[in-house]
Formats: structure tokens, C-alpha cells, sequence
């Protein structure tokens, strides 16, 4: 028995353990959020800024109307802090911001493609060196 089972026995044996899920650590990187919600008026927004926590506390974001290109994306990226941070800032390699590019043209295709979407949410958004992508580490998709 795993030793997180034991523990969970111990101080539950009521508790019915159907499986156990390991999952290998993320590598370092950047936060960053990504998303697009459907609007009556506008259509599908999409959206970009700092990630996990961060979005919350700094409501640092830019949004456009999809549908966006890697010129529009990348002016997304620039308009937050987030872009600053993504370039290297203070001695930090720079980021994959391209992935980061690739990823946002790719969403705002996904919200065209499928109108049924009413909301996606990709928080946090592991961003790594570049040339080395990204990692989608938690999202989320209404219907």
C-alpha cells in the first residue's frame, strides 16, 4: 500500500481509496493566463496576462475580439507586465513567447470553430525558456 494510503486509513478508515493519481512535477517557468469568453455583443474575447494567483491581484490582462493573428497576439503579450517579464527581465532567460503566440492564434481558432464554447480558461500557462514551449497546467471549459 502507498504511504499516503496508509495515512488516509489511519486517520479515516471509513474513506473508500479508488485510485491514486501521480502525476510528475512541472518544470520552472512563467505564469501566464489565457482564455477567451463568448460575448453577446462582441463575440469571442480573448484574453492574456500574469497567471495562477497573480491575474487576481493584479488584474494585469489585454483582451481582443477573435479573430487574432500572431501580430495581434504578440501586441496582446506586450500590452501586460506580464510580456515585460516574459522578455528576460532583471537577468531571467528570456521566454517561449512564440509558444505563447501559437497558443493564443490557436484558442481564438478554437472559439470560431466551436460556438458551443461559451468559455475557456488556461491558468496557469507554464511558459519555458525559449525555444522550450509551453505547459497548459490547469483549465477549464464551459459549454
Amino acid at each position: 500500500m502507498l504511504r499516503c494510503c496508509r495515512g488516509v486509513a489511519a486517520k479515516a478508515p471509513q474513506a473508500r481509496i479508488e485510485g491514486v493519481l501521480i502525476e510528475q512535477s512541472a518544470p520552472r517557468g512563467q505564469e501566464v493566463i489565457i482564455g477567451m469568453k463568448r460575448d453577446p455583443g462582441f463575440g469571442p474575447l480573448l484574453m492574456f496576462g500574469l497567471g495562477g494567483i497573480y491575474v487576481e491581484l493584479f488584474k494585469d490582462v489585454s483582451f481582443r475580439v477573435a479573430p487574432i493573428g500572431e501580430r495581434e497576439a504578440l501586441e496582446m503579450i506586450q500590452a501586460t507586465r506580464a510580456g515585460r517579464l516574459l522578455t528576460g527581465f532583471r537577468g531571467q532567460a528570456p521566454a517561449d513567447v512564440a509558444a505563447v503566440v501559437d497558443c493564443l492564434c490557436r484558442l481564438s481558432q478554437l472559439a470560431l470553430d466551436f460556438p458551443q464554447i461559451s468559455e475557456i480558461e488556461v491558468n496557469p500557462l507554464q511558459v519555458f525558456e525559449a525555444g522550450r514551449g509551453v505547459l497548459a497546467l490547469d483549465a477549464r471549459v464551459l459549454f
